[in-house]
């Protein structure tokens, strides 16, 4: 019996000092109040993403939720208002899988909200699913569709600056190693999933890495952040039915809660003082070094020209920072496909556009047909 305790007795010692030094994230401090500001929280629906949003809210930030789902996305907003007690929370609809979507969505905002002080890149897949598309669809929602987000919101960053983006990656971007070659062929198979998610992940990084040098000047400043080991939906999601009562128990007890996961993406998004660490990775609220493939300035600006062709925005040189054009979205996955993307659904009414240069020049934009989109050979 004495050495059943025993044992039992090791085993909550060994857990306790798990959790309290690889589980259990440290509580993220930063501005306390941000009333006036506004922020944009993509997969705000569930998990890590919500939980980042109702922090947001709860220090006064009004907060634009960018879902795929309406149903979802209402109900979060709702929750996130009853919660908070801030009525400033709103659900507008973005599908990152479809180019059309966020093209829509970013013109949807920049006609009805006056400022953008923080832009949080939190929604992303793990799989593919079912869904079988002529792309990388893993790519496209992790990388590609929030590439694209960025640059057609940097405008309304800049005018807003001091803002910040936050592109919430992972811990897998170390397994990851880019084939510009193969950048954006189809993924078939578990195997092939595995390696385009850690791809996508070291996409996010350097992503974020090119992204502060191209800003460096403008007052915006931007982070890669991992949330940690998180039981969050994206890690049940393409679990098989008959294995997820296994696991459900095991992630609980050695995994993060979301509101754990939020920290460093709100430690990213609201913390004094890390401007000059805009480009970097964070992981447990600190900066942390990634491997050298995830601080290759080469592979990073390569990433940038490749997801410019990828996003239907052309080279570089072609186009100055601040335009904004369209692209053309070669194929929606009929499995994410938001209906009527051209009209994002918000959940209060939309003001009345304000008529200025830039808000016509977007609208403009939007009603021409762009030409059809590039893909990397």
């Amino acid at each position: 019996m004495e050495a059943l305790l025993l044992g039992v007795g090791l085993l909550l010692g060994a857990y306790v000092l798990v959790y309290y030094n690889l589980v259990k994230a440290p509580p993220c401090g930063g501005i306390s109040n941000l009333r006036g500001r506004t922020a944009v929280v993509t997969g705000a629906n569930s998990g890590i993403g919500k939980m980042t949003a109702l922090e947001l809210a709860r220090r006064g930030a009004r907060v634009v939720l960018a879902c795929r789902s309406r149903e979802r996305g209402e109900a979060a907003a709702f929750d996130i208002r009853q919660e908070s007690g801030n009525n400033e929370v709103i659900f507008m609809a973005l599908d990152l899988a479809s180019l059309a979507s966020v093209q829509a969505f970013a013109a949807a905002f920049l006609s009805s909200e006056p400022r953008l002080d923080i832009l949080i890149h939190n929604a992303g897949i793990s799989s593919c699913g079912r869904t079988r598309e002529a792309f990388n669809l893993l790519l496209r929602v992790n990388h590609i569709g929030p590439f694209l987000l960025t640059h057609l919101l940097l405008p309304r960053l800049k005018t807003c600056a001091p803002s910040r983006v936050v592109v919430v990656s992972s811990a897998a971007h170390r397994r990851g190693r880019l084939d510009f070659k193969r950048l954006d062929r189809p993924v078939v198979g578990w195997q092939q999933e595995l390696r385009a998610y850690a791809d996508s992940k070291l996409a996010n990084v350097l992503f974020a890495r090119e992204l502060a040098t191209q800003l460096e000047g403008t007052g915006v400043t931007c982070y890669a952040a991992h949330p940690g080991p998180v039981n969050s939906e994206l890690f049940l999601r393409h679990v098989p039915g008959w294995l997820r009562p296994l696991l459900r128990p095991l992630a609980w007890l050695i995994l993060r809660a979301p509101r754990g996961g939020a920290q460093t993406p709100l430690y990213c998004a609201l913390q004094e003082g890390i401007e000059p660490l805009s480009g970097r990775y964070f992981a447990n609220c600190r900066v942390e070094e990634v491997p050298p493939a995830a601080r290759d300035d080469r592979a990073a600006h390569r990433l940038w020209e490749a997801s410019r062709r990828l996003a239907g925005l052309g080279p570089a040189e072609d186009a100055e920072p601040n335009e904004d054009p369209q692209p053309e979205d070669p194929g929606v996955p009929s499995s994410l496909r938001t209906p009527n993307p051209e009209e994002p659904t918000v959940s209060e009414p939309d003001p009345s556009p304000q008529s200025s240069p830039e808000l016509s020049k977007v609208i403009r934009r939007i009603q021409v047909k762009a030409e059809p989109e590039t893909q990397v050979s």
